[in-house]
Formats: C-alpha cells, structure tokens, sequence
C-alpha cells in the first residue's frame, strides 16, 4: 500500500479487477499527459502518474479510481518524493472528511 499526501494507492489483485474497469473508458490525460489522481485545487499542484497507464473511474459517491500500470510507473508530486509503483492494478482512494450528515473530500 502507497500513501501520498492525501492520496492512498492500494494494490488489487488481476482477478479481483471488475471485468467493466478492464473495458472502460479511461481517465482522459491532462495538457502535460499526465493521468492526474488528485488536483490540488489551491496550489494546482498533482499527484499523477507521468507514464504508460490507464486510469478508470468506479462507480460510487467518491468515484475511487482504478488504474492500471502495466509496466509499472510512478507518481509524482510537486511537493512530495516520487514513489515507484510495480507493474499490476491499484484502487486510488482519495482521502474524506467527515462533516455532520456528509462526507467529504479533502481539499488540497
């Protein structure tokens, strides 16, 4: 399991991948083709994965992501030390909050 300011990225094993996120319509990269795991949206800073990927949205409130490496990658972040990832699958989960009646996602 992989932690990243207030991003978690937690391997899944191939068989426990929904057969839907293997068909997906992936996450679109962003202008530096990127795929982007979490936007700061005060300091417009990121934790992406510069690499070769696919990055899925999962159904759900949240929408945790799925993401796929299949060379494996890394993530970066402007503010943080890269963190190499094995090749394989992974549940990005951004980290909430808890408001009276709610949740939330932490913002940045």
């Amino acid at each position: 399991m992989y932690r990243q300011g207030d991003v978690l990225i937690a391997p899944v094993e191939e068989t426990a991948v929904p057969a839907r996120a293997k068909t997906a319509t992936e996450e679109p990269r962003d202008a530096r083709g990127r795929l982007v795991l979490a936007l700061g949206e005060v300091t417009g800073h990121a934790h992406a994965i510069p690499g070769p990927g696919r990055l899925v949205r999962e159904p759900g409130p949240f929408g945790p992501f799925l993401l796929e490496l299949p060379e494996g990658g890394r993530v970066v972040h402007e503010e943080h030390a890269p963190i190499p990832l094995p090749k394989g699958w992974y549940r990005v989960v951004r980290q909430r909050e808890y408001l009276p009646g709610a949740y939330r996602i932490v913002a940045d």
